[in-house]
């Protein structure tokens, strides 16, 4: 039986939690550091935690050292419980029907591929419901700026999990996520729900793209078709 190793991006392709963790990193900026009245620009989509937190870090004329890191994610993942609570942010349409499918086939294991730091991917997962679906190990942004090489640590961390003949598949809503599955060898699923428009994603050159995870029979196709 052929193994499916499917690696789903979190923000944009199964949830949005509506500018949390914006809203977390920037209090954590004040109460951490002191900075009165802290702006986080730039998009969040497709990029690491440990990419935006570096930026924004030296935005505010702090040093992005590994202890000054290391201080700015404590205080991120402290405050974002509270503003998960406090935004309206929502499971995407057909992704909990989707994964639950998934994970009822012997063939599929699912994972994360995330440029969220892992704990945060996990309290994120947690406070959807979604986190039963997914085994601990993934790809995480706490140590890397470049999405490739999240996808390339999950490659290795999750090789212990499937066979050598495993069929890979990233599954998210950016051109980054398709990027990423090449660097690994894997099938892209690009999702137009999420942060990029279909047009951004058509230029990436996805093996597929989908508006939405609502067509759950249309997705297991494609596992049944390859």
């Amino acid at each position: 039986m052929t193994q499916h190793l499917l690696l789903f991006d979190i923000d944009g392709t199964l949830i949005h939690a509506d500018g949390a963790g914006r809203v977390a990193l920037t209090r954590a900026l004040a109460s951490e550091f002191g900075i009165p009245d802290p702006r986080i620009h730039g998009g969040f989509a497709g990029r690491t935690d440990r990419a935006i937190a570096s930026a924004a870090l030296t935005s505010h004329g702090l040093e992005a050292s590994e202890e000054g890191f290391a201080r700015y994610a404590a205080a991120y993942l402290t405050h974002l419980p509270d503003t998960l609570l406090e935004r309206p942010g929502r499971v995407l349409p057909g992704a909990k029907e989707l994964v639950h499918a998934l994970a009822s086939r012997p063939d599929v294991v699912l994972a994360v591929l995330t440029g969220n730091f892992e704990r945060a991917a996990r309290l994120k997962l947690a406070h959807f419901e979604l986190d039963s679906f997914f085994l601990d190990a993934g790809g995480f942004g706490d140590h890397h700026h470049d999405r490739n090489d999240v996808a390339r640590a999950a490659e290795h961390a999750l090789a212990a999990h499937v066979g050598d003949d495993a069929i890979l598949w990233v599954i998210g809503d950016t051109p980054n996520d398709v990027r990423c599955a090449r660097a690994i060898g894997a099938r892209a699923v690009a999702v137009a729900a999420g942060f990029s428009t279909r047009e951004e994603l058509e230029a990436a050159e996805p093996d597929h793209l989908l508006d939405d995870l609502c067509d759950v029979e249309r997705f297991l196709a494609l596992l049944d078709e390859t």
